[in-house]
Formats: structure tokens, sequence, C-alpha cells
């Protein structure tokens, strides 16, 4: 017997069997010299490609599926969509992206492997506002950063844990340990939301869903210095429950991690992550997932001079984190309480000593609820609570703990083209106190195709134990707070499975206050700085980001597709009497802008695609001494199918081997080739 199964609305997941169904600006001046030339025709080409074909392409699509009208009783059916996509970023549970006035951009497995390679920087980079720096190669630290705001200021979730580092000076998850071999799904919500995610939530969400489907799907690459990665998925699911799981291995012999050094720096990482889920009724079920990684890095660091260059360091990184809970749905009542928990260990070693020369543990246990109730009609209510316990050491500081507490509720009302929400937040920290936060969003359809959009949240994020306790801390540290608003226009969906064209133009801002930077005694006279003489932690009093978003993408017809993204991003220390008063913040470019195109074409399905990433000139420091150079990057690549089950496929980044850096003083790959194949069954 065929069990039919209550609407699924709970925290994050992977694509698959394993989830269950709801039911429900200004001029550009980016880089000069010789190369420039040859990128702007590479992006135009890009962008132009769908020229010739769309004529032909989109006679034969007219004539193959004639356009019938729709007659509907229903007074709200041209502004119903009939497929939509999916995020759980807006509200913690599962909710339609057109039912949410916040910005939010999702980006599935079948994108995600179609821009190749293992490397997640490239992925992200189709996110307008997203900017990334690194220190170094695949595996090297990953900074990754919303709207002008810090790293550490965007709460990442893993399968529905929180990941973040509570060891790292700043709490910020390291992107450099997250590669993309195995993941289904990524969401990216720009803008404060603590209302429903409580601390760390001031510059954005970004939730990760790991590969688990039935079937069985596998991969393999290989390229440029030595770089070799091998996938592997599958998953079992029936009426009475679902079980799946992935692996990956990745390693390369790299570059030097130091822009001046020789020696070649390494990173070699294994990944597995499983989940299962056993349905004990049709309204109730029990779930459990886990996820583990651990790599080696080699690094490069200071020498006795005090120069930057090649070392022997090494660095070992294991993550492990978990959850394990139950889910309630009947519909009009949905609720999910979990237990997760996320540990992040590394050790540091130079071959000369036999002792590490620096270890961290950043542990974190957490226990929550989360629901959503539709009373009557249009109305729903989200709500929640959780306990969050966190505790870090490392070799140079003892074991430091502490507690947060939170609850929230957001109302709602989902009818016709409108919907809105509106939510309140209370945390109570074990040292800070207590903080209200607040926010709300509204969405309305316009027409079927054009809606909009404005959002306003707050923002809230205790100082890490890290920043209050180590070597470098400051315990009169205050938390950060933020308040930002956007608004925009929005025709169309992102996925282009609803339309041929999709864009959207969004204006943001936000206000930071208390925002937390490291102050570097290095760079000027400070009292405090007699007790700390490499630097400590401090609060500036006023931080402010502005600009605008632009997103276009267009699929002219069945065997096209075209995308753009664009940001402008202006932000200023606006604190009174500070030194860097008017200054920029560090690795903050004010223009990035991202161009893709693929085209499958008549032969064999062969798809030939490619990209190209504009960022302006930035600074890396606060005091806007040390200048970082704009860069343009175009990469290809190319597919060929054999049936329905196999697929070779291969690429080339930095086509034009540009010099570039996203972090003074560290290097970055030069051109590189990869080919590779992928199976499924």
């Amino acid at each position: 017997m065929t069990v039919v199964r209550a609407a699924g609305r709970g925290v994050p997941e992977a694509s698959g069997e394993g989830v269950r169904p709801r039911s429900v600006m200004s001029g550009i001046s980016f880089v000069t010299g010789g190369y420039m030339r040859n990128y702007l025709i590479i992006g135009a080409s890009l962008v132009a490609l769908t020229a010739p074909l769309q004529a032909q392409e989109s006679g034969e699509d007219a004539a193959a599926e004639p356009r019938t009208p729709k007659i509907s009783a229903d007074p709200f059916a041209d502004f119903r969509p009939e497929e939509t996509e999916i995020t759980v970023t807006a509200t913690g549970t599962r909710i339609e992206i057109e039912d949410t006035g916040q910005a939010v951009t999702v980006i599935g497995g079948e994108e995600i492997q179609s821009v190749q390679g293992a490397d997640l920087t490239r992925v992200l980079e189709r996110v307008p506002g997203l900017v990334v720096s690194r220190d170094g190669g695949v595996g090297a630290v990953t900074n990754v950063g919303l709207r002008g705001a810090e790293g550490e200021q965007l709460l990442v979730l893993i399968d529905g844990v929180r990941v973040a580092d509570p060891a790292s000076p700043g709490g910020a998850f390291d992107f450099g340990n997250l590669l993309t071999s195995n993941l289904a799904k990524i969401e990216v919500l720009r803008g404060s939301n603590s209302t429903i995610w409580g601390s760390d939530a001031i510059g954005g969400v970004i939730v990760a869903s790991t590969r688990a489907e039935s079937g069985l799907q596998a991969s393999a690459e290989y390229g440029s210095r030595d770089t070799a990665t091998g996938a592997v998925s599958g998953g079992l699911g029936g009426d009475l429950g679902f079980i799946g799981a992935s692996a990956s291995y990745y390693t390369t012999d790299g570059f030097s991690q130091a822009a001046n050094g020789t020696e070649a720096d390494g990173f070699e990482q294994w990944t597995a992550s499983g989940q299962g889920r056993l349905y004990l009724s049709p309204s109730f079920e029990i779930f459990a997932r886990g996820r583990w990684a651990e790599g080696d890095l080699d690094l490069d660091g200071y020498l006795p001079d005090f120069s930057f260059g090649d070392t022997a360091d090494t660095q070992h990184t294991r993550q492990y984190s978990g959850s394990a809970g139950a889910i309630y749905d009947t519909g009009p009542l949905f609720v999910s309480a979990a237990y997760s928990f996320a540990d992040t260990e590394r050790v540091n070693r130079n071959p000369a000593s036999d002792e590490p020369t620096f270890s961290s543990d950043g542990h974190s246990d957490r226990v929550e609820v989360r629901g959503e109730w539709r009373p009557i009609g249009p109305l729903l209510v989200n709500f929640g609570a959780e306990n969050e316990w966190e505790a870090f050491s490392t070799s140079a500081e003892e074991r430091r703990t502490t507690r947060i507490f939170g609850a929230y509720t957001q109302l709602g009302i989902e009818m016709g083209p409108l919907a809105a929400h509106a939510g309140v937040r209370l945390d109570d920290h074990a040292r800070f106190g207590s903080e209200t936060s607040f926010g709300g969003d509204i969405s309305y359809a316009l027409t079927r195709d054009l809606r909009l959009r404005a959002s306003v949240g707050e923002g809230f994020k205790a100082p890490t134990l890290y920043q209050l306790y180590s070597d470098y801390g400051n315990e009169a540290l205050q938390p950060e707070r933020s308040t930002s608003y956007d608004i925009g226009l929005v025709h169309g969906d992102r996925s282009l499975t609803k339309s041929r064209f999709y864009g959207a133009l969004t204006a943001f801002r936000r206000d930071a206050r208390d925002q937390i930077e490291f102050v570097s005694c290095f760079e000027g006279t400070d009292p405090f700085c007699v007790e700390r003489p490499f630097g400590y932690y401090d609060n500036t009093d006023r931080v402010r980001a502005e600009g605008i978003e632009v997103e276009l993408g267009a699929r002219p017809s069945d065997r096209v597709t075209t995308r753009a993204v664009y940001a402008y991003v202006d932000t200023e220390n606006r604190t009174a009497g500070s030194a860097n008063q008017g200054n920029v913040l560090a690795r903050r470019p004010h223009h990035a802008l991202t161009l893709s195109a693929d085209w499958r074409t008549p032969l064999h399905d062969f798809t030939i695609g490619g990209d190209v990433r504009m960022v302006s000139d930035s600074f890396e420091n606060a005091t806007n001494t040390t200048p970082l150079d704009g860069y343009a990057l175009a990469s290809v690549r190319a597919s060929l199918p054999f049936g329905e089950r196999f697929e070779l496929f291969g690429r080339v980044e930095n086509l034009f081997d540009t010099d570039y850096q996203t972090a003074a003083g560290y290097g970055t790959p030069g051109r590189s080739a990869y080919i590779g194949a992928r199976a499924r069954f």
C-alpha cells in the first residue's frame, strides 16, 4: 500500500528522495591593461551567443508547443506560478521564493555541476553582492562576504546544522573546507535576518545541502598541478523511509601560498556525509544527518625577518557535524525538534618541531524547535526556540564556554498576489544579557511575472570567545548590531523554468553599530598596544554599506542559457573622530560582475559555455594604505553526454593567465585545464 505523506517543510535538506514535497548605476571602471580587450570580447560573446540561434529555435519551440489560454474561476490564478523554487532561509521552514520579500538566490545541483570543479567560490560568484577573498589556493582560508559585510557576519548551515567555528577569531566558517563535489543545492539570503536565525545573521545566511538521492552517481576529474577529484553519492527510498550517503576526495599539488614564494603548497581532503529518515506515520518521522571532512593543507608564513614567504608548515583540519530529531507535519501544523552539534579541530605543525606550533578546537551543541502553523485561510505563524552552548580552546588559551538562548515568532499572510511577514526575536546571552530583533518583508505580484519585494531586518552578533579572551582579546567588547533595508523588482524566476527571461533590480542599505574590527598595532600608536603589541579587537562605532544589485537571465531557446549578475557596493567607516573615518572597508570592491552563457548544440547535445568575472579595485586594510588591483578572469567549459548515463566534461580556468590577488601577499592560480567524467545509474 502506498502511504500518502503530509507536506514536508523541514529544515535544510538535500534534494532527491529524502525530501517530501510541500503542497503548496553608476559607470564601471574595472581594470585596464593589454588583456582588457580580450575580456570584453569574451564577455560580449557570451551574452551575444544567443543571437544567431534565437530566431530559429524559438520558432521551433512555438511550433512544437502551441499556447492555449487558461480559463479558471480562481480570481488569483494569474498570480500563482505553476512551479516555483523553495527556500528555507527566509522563515526557517520551507517557503516558496515568491512568498518572501527577502532577496534569496537558489543554485541547484544541475547548475553547480555545469560550472564544473570542486572550487565552491566559482559557484558563489554567481550570487550578486557576494565577494570572495582567499589566502592561497583551494583549501586555504576562504572568506565570503555579502553586501559589504564581514565574513564572520554570515551564518552558514550545512544540512541544517550551524557550522561556525567558535575557535576561529571571528567565529566564521572557513569556506576553504567546503567543496562542491557532493553539493546538491546552495541557498543564499542577502541581508540581516537575526529575527529567524539569531546571532551571526548580520550580512546574510548561506545554506548548503549535500547530495543524497535515489540511485547512484559518480564523478572523477584530473587537471593542472596534479589536481584530482573523485565523488560518489547514492540512496534508497520508499514508503518506509530514505537512506542516502555521499563521499569525495580531493588532492592537488597546488602553488605557492605566498605570492613571492617558489615552493608549491598542496591540499588534500576526504569528506563523507549521510542522512536517514524513517516514516513512522503519514504525519510523523524521525531523521538523522551527519558530515565529516578531514584534510591537510601546506602553509606559508612569516619568516624571522617578519617577511611573508615559503615555510614547511602544515595544517590538519577535522570537521564533523550532525543532527537528529523528529518532524510532525499534518499540513496546517508543522513542528521540527532536533539536537545538533558541530566541531572543528585544527593542528598546525612544522617539521622542525616535535610539538604542534598551534592547535585549536571549537565546539557547539544546540537544541532547537522550529515550526509553522496555518490556523485559518491565508494566515500563518512561524515560531521557534533554541539554546546553544559554545566552547573553544587553543594551545595558547584555556577552555572557555558560553551560552545563548533565543526564541522568535513571525506572523504572516499569503493571499493571492500578496505575501507579508513580520516577526520579533528575543536572545539572551550568558554574558551580554537580552537583545531584541525585529524584521519584516512584503512581496506583491504586480502581474504574473513581475513582483515588488521589500524587507527590513535587524542583526545581532555577540563577540566570539576568541575576541574576548585570546591574546588579542578585549573583554570590554560589545555585541555587533545592524539594520538592513532593501527594495526591488523581480521579473520571472531565476531557474528560468517558468519564463524565458529573468530580471531583478534591488537597492539595499545596511547600517551597523559596534562592528568588531582587528586593530593592528603596526599601523599606528595606541595605548592599548602596550599590553597587546601585535594588535587587538575593538568595536568600530558606525559602518554603512549600500548599493544596488542587478540580475539578468535569458533562455531564448531550450538550448541556450545566459546570465549576468552585477553589484555596486559602497562601504564606509562612519565612526566620528576615527583615523579611518570615511575609508572604505577592507577587501570590499565597489564593483563585481559575472557573465555566463551555455549553448547545448544540436551535435549530440555537446554543450559549450563560459564565464567572465570582473572585480574592481579595493584595499587590503582598514587604513586604505595597501591597494588591491582589480582583475578580470575568463573561463571556458564543455561537456558531451553519452546517452542518459555518462558524460565527459572539461574546462580551462583563467584563460588569459591573469596575475591577480584577492588578498595581499597571497598567490592565485594561473591558467588551468581539467577534464573529467560523470556517470549516473
